[in-house]
């Protein structure tokens, strides 16, 4: 699925830190046709990408290509990561050199997902130069309710001082690159079984609100095997993971633009009970619902 950003054209890019304790988790397959980069600065995340899974934890770096469908399937409840996206234009005209070619290609040179682990001094260059771009930002609370870049049908990315993000984007792109060149790539992706890949799919399309029996069997295996073989490979119980897929689903049927009531999105989104859902919701973010959408979309102040 081509995910749309919503970007203003003043902006090169966008930055944000996500934190599983206050992000709603966006688990459908995608991709953009903007650069991801990530850095991992606590916990643990893990991708599917190209029918294996990744897991990566604290001070790695990890690029998503444009072409590259990537889909989140857990996180660990302590996980912050920063997510930097960085549009083509800003790649054609930052990366003149014969060192920096492997920024404009749409997959990578190799298969899997390309990341680094980053020693502790260079780790702490590259996060304290992520946390300086975001002082003009959007208010963190805000940024990981709309994932970056905006469920919210009414929102769009700002940030205070553009041409400050602009530039630091910039340098931020190359002085990543350098350090993924120049480090460590670590093994660990795993081969996901058919039915895995056949489960993720079939609950991406919407049928984990069919039961278990019904999922099992469009797999063409017991719900036992499903359940054991699913957990195994993808290293989260296939209840938790359809229950943030719920989640998901919420979050995207309660911003549309029809603006849906709270109930009819939480039963859009599969939940058989308000009950399921205010349980699922308090556990992935601390407090209720209602409370938690309070939050108002509030400008940032534009310097000068």
């Amino acid at each position: 699925m081509l995910a749309r950003l919503k970007l203003d054209r003043i902006y090169d890019g966008f930055l944000f830190l996500a934190e599983a304790a206050r992000n709603p988790p966006i688990l459908k397959s995608h991709h953009h046709v903007e650069l991801e980069l990530n850095l991992v600065v606590r916990g643990s995340i893990t991708y599917v990408v190209d029918g294996k899974r990744l897991t990566f934890t604290g001070r790695t770096l990890l690029w998503m290509f444009p072409s590259q469908e990537h889909q989140l399937v857990d996180r660990s409840d302590d996980a912050q990561y920063f997510v930097a996206v960085f549009t083509p234009r800003l790649i054609s005209q930052a990366c003149k050199g014969r060192g920096y070619q492997g920024l404009k290609r749409r997959t990578p040179a190799d298969a899997g997902v390309l990341h680094t682990t980053l020693d502790p001094e260079t780790f702490d260059l590259v996060r304290r130069t992520m946390e300086a771009l975001m002082r003009d930002s959007l208010d963190p609370d805000i940024l990981n309710r709309e994932s970056g870049y905006g469920g919210d049908s009414e929102f769009r990315y700002q940030h205070g001082d553009p041409d400050g993000l602009n530039a630091g984007l910039r340098h931020l792109l190359l002085m990543s690159w350098r350090s993924q060149t120049s480090g460590p790539s670590p093994a660990g992706a795993v081969s996901l079984h058919r039915v895995v890949r056949r489960a993720l799919e079939l609950m991406s399309e919407g049928e984990s609100d069919e039961g278990l029996a019904r999922l099992a069997e469009r797999c063409g295996v017991s719900e036992a095997y499903l359940s054991r073989v699913f957990r195994r490979q993808v290293g989260v119980p296939l209840s938790r993971y359809r229950n943030s897929l719920r989640l998901s689903r919420f979050w995207e049927a309660y911003r549309h633009p029809e603006q849906k009531t709270l109930t009819e999105a939480v039963f859009e989104a599969g939940f058989g009970s308000y009950a399921q859902f205010y349980r699922v919701f308090a556990q992935a973010y601390g407090e209720g619902p209602r409370a938690c959408l309070r939050m108002p979309l509030k400008p940032v102040t534009p310097r000068g």
